[in-house]
């Protein structure tokens, strides 16, 4: 009796530890969707695609460790889908088993209507910021990662919102920055510009490498040098953009990987960046 009672509360403990909340980012109906309407989300496994209510979900960090860090996780896809698995709710799970609280970012998708996505993301870093006591983390430690398209997202809430908005950091994983036809990924910029694919002032708003201030967070980049899909210049023109404005920045490229590795196992510098990735964090984020 004991035993099985001990066990009830190891389980408990485990529950607790990886809580969950979903919170839908517009409770009253989405805003200025611009005439679109999309049909209802479509899960395919771990990816989704047609999102036409933005959500967040929340998972809680263990209470035993928590840093009082937060982490809103964008899931790539080419701005046409989610890779909501090894680029979301897998890292969420292994950062909350570090005592960081992550959050799962389903963002619309942008059909050709650029400011949709970030509109989502600039939500969730209002809603988050605003409930971090209630979330368990500091207000002042909520960083954004992204993951190819969703690392464009991701640094486009660093270097478009006010300074009062911005994430405190950014983790960005083999990302799309640019719209530079020379180096962006060209599906992600179809999806994203649409019929703006070729105005030249849509491209130099959405080239993140040419918006970043003083005011952009700090910047930790990961990313394969044998990357075909979303290749290498992306991330050195942007921490090239970072550290001329003298913004605190580290970039990590590891010998081989190729694109979309997120949070696989079988991904050779799995570990490696794991344990980089949390040094960064305690370097750059607990001292805020």
């Amino acid at each position: 009796m004991k035993k099985i009672a001990i066990t009830s509360l190891c389980l408990l403990g485990l529950l607790a530890m990886h809580a969950q909340e979903t919170i839908r980012l517009w409770p009253e109906g989405v805003p200025e969707t611009n005439g679109i309407v999309e049909p209802e989300t479509v899960s395919e496994g771990n990816r989704i695609q047609n999102i036409s209510v933005p959500d967040m979900t929340i998972f809680r960090a263990n209470p035993d460790k928590n840093t009082g860090i937060a982490v809103l996780i964008c899931p790539g896809g080419g701005y046409i889908r989610h890779a909501a698995g090894h680029e979301g709710i897998d890292v969420a799970n292994w950062l909350t088993s570090e005592g960081i609280t992550a959050i799962v970012l389903k963002y619309r998708l942008p059909n050709g209507h650029a400011f949709i996505p970030l509109k989502d993301a600039r939500r969730a870093l209002q809603l988050l910021r605003s409930n971090a006591e209630q979330y368990g983390f500091k207000a002042n430690r909520l960083g954004i990662a992204g993951f190819s398209a969703g690392g464009h997202l991701a640094s486009t809430t660093g270097t478009h919102l006010p300074k009062a908005e911005k994430p405190d950091f950014m983790l960005l994983f083999y990302p799309v920055i640019s719209m530079d036809d020379a180096i962006t990924h060209k599906g992600s910029k179809q999806n994203l510009l649409g019929k703006a694919f070729s105005h030249p002032d849509s491209i130099q708003y959405y080239s993140n490498e040419t918006r970043v201030t003083t005011e952009t967070p700090p910047t930790l980049l990961l990313l394969s040098d044998d990357d075909k899909a979303v290749v290498p210049e992306n991330s050195i023109r942007f921490y090239q953009a970072l550290k001329a404005k003298n913004v605190p920045a580290s970039v990590l490229i590891f010998p081989k990987g190729g694109h979309g590795w997120g949070f696989q196992s079988k991904f050779q510098y799995h570990e490696v960046w794991k344990s980089y990735l949390l040094d960064w964090l305690k370097q750059t984020a607990i001292g805020n």
